[in-house]
């Protein structure tokens, strides 16, 4: 088994995830590769020094410029905000890095398409955290769909619902409150929220062709923690977009931060010709299937537990009944990385699968802003193909 030396950008809320399953997956997962936590960097030393303690980093730095120049480091994983992604990724492709990026990839479709032609040009395994693929119970529902046990899709519809800002008094700018001011976040909850569902979207439905929009700032000023004073909120506090797939199916998305008594409620539903298909974060480890060929005398939804070892990723854990959680979807990721990987390939989602997601928010955007209706540009002739391949 090789050593592959990770150097980690950013030490918050994502530092710690990508930190955790890099320190698991070895104990449970047969790959080629062992990750070693060789290098913290951020901007605070004294922080960034007693991250690197708890979590075991060798060393920290302070200039990613240098965690990219250093010889010791293999892999630039970067987990700091949006305004940073293309940057360092673009830098460390260059320096011949493997690149692995936290969502979305670019604050919009121009900064990801400099991304994915730096990592493609430069020939570096890369790819993005889009974790919810990794969900055993959502791998599963891809499973189903590839077999064609739903049949043609009519329906897809998916809503990510949070209540963390609804308050007039909290300001914007700075770590922690970075995703509520628009050069660094570059969006709101379009490229926070739904990035996540529309990514998840693509890859069990195939590609969206166009979209109509509408979004909402309800707070339009805030105080800047850098600045002290009062200034316009540029990112959106909630979006709602209806969409056609490729395949013909029609969508419906929804995303806020104003959804009092919601942390962080993630759902989808599909609706196929012989079935559909359900799933909910808040039970992440259930998929909801209902089958229309079932006997008439015992059609229903059925919810399904999915912990036994022939379904997605569970054999790698424990016995069938006791369930697993969000922080093992970034263990997945890590692990299909280092097979990927060992086999000479980047696994999926790589930066230009997540271009594609980009292409989406910038069309959903543009559509709010012009209230018609925009065409999703394609990142390559292939965009327009969903698949059936599983991990």
């Amino acid at each position: 088994m090789k050593n592959l030396n990770i150097g980690m950008v950013g030490y918050g809320f994502m530092g710690r995830t990508h930190s955790n399953a890099f320190l698991q997956l070895n104990h449970f997962f047969d790959v080629p590769y062992r990750p070693i936590l060789k290098t913290i960097c951020a901007r605070n030393p004294q922080r960034a020094q007693a991250f690197a303690n708890q979590w075991g980093y060798s060393s920290m730095e302070t200039d990613w410029r240098r965690l990219i120049d250093s010889p010791a480091i293999d892999l630039i994983d970067i987990a700091s905000p949006n305004d940073t992604h293309a940057e360092i990724a673009i830098a460390a492709a260059q320096a011949g890095k493997m690149v692995m990026c936290e969502k979305p990839l670019g604050r919009n479709g121009a900064e990801a398409e400099a991304m994915t032609k730096a990592v493609e040009t430069a020939a570096v395994p890369n790819m993005v955290w889009y974790n919810y693929r990794r969900v055993p119970a959502v791998m599963m529902a891809r499973q189903l769909i590839g077999e064609g046990r739903l049949g043609k899709i009519f329906h897809y519809r998916a809503k990510f619902l949070q209540d963390w800002t609804i308050s007039a008094d909290l300001p914007q700018g700075g770590e922690g409150l970075w995703r509520l001011d628009v050069s660094v976040a570059g969006s709101g909850v379009t490229g926070d929220l739904l990035a996540h569902c529309i990514d998840t979207a693509m890859w069990l439905n195939g590609a969206i062709d166009e979209v109509s929009a509408m979004t909402e700032t309800f707070v339009k000023h805030r105080k800047h923690n850098f600045t002290g004073q009062v200034e316009p909120v540029g990112i959106d506090d909630a979006s709602a977009f209806l969409a056609r797939f490729h395949n013909g199916s029609l969508a419906t998305f929804e995303a806020t931060r104003y959804a009092r008594g919601h942390k962080a409620l993630y759902t989808l539903e599909i609706n196929g010709e012989h079935a559909s298909i359900a799933w909910d974060l808040h039970d992440l480890h259930r998929l909801q299937y209902f089958d229309h060929r079932d006997e008439g005398r015992l059609r229903g939804w059925r919810s399904i537990h999915v912990t036994d070892s022939d379904q997605p990723y569970m054999k790698h854990w424990w016995v069938p009944g006791l369930q697993i959680g969000y922080e093992h979807t970034f263990i997945h990721q890590a692990a299909d990385f280092l097979t990927a990987l060992g086999e000479g390939e980047s696994a999926p989602p790589t930066f230009r699968d997540a271009l594609r997601t980009d292409y989406v928010t910038d069309a959903v955007l543009e559509s709010a802003a012009a209230k018609k209706w925009v065409s999703v540009r394609s990142a390559d002739p292939a965009a327009a193909q969903g698949g059936s391949d599983v991990s």
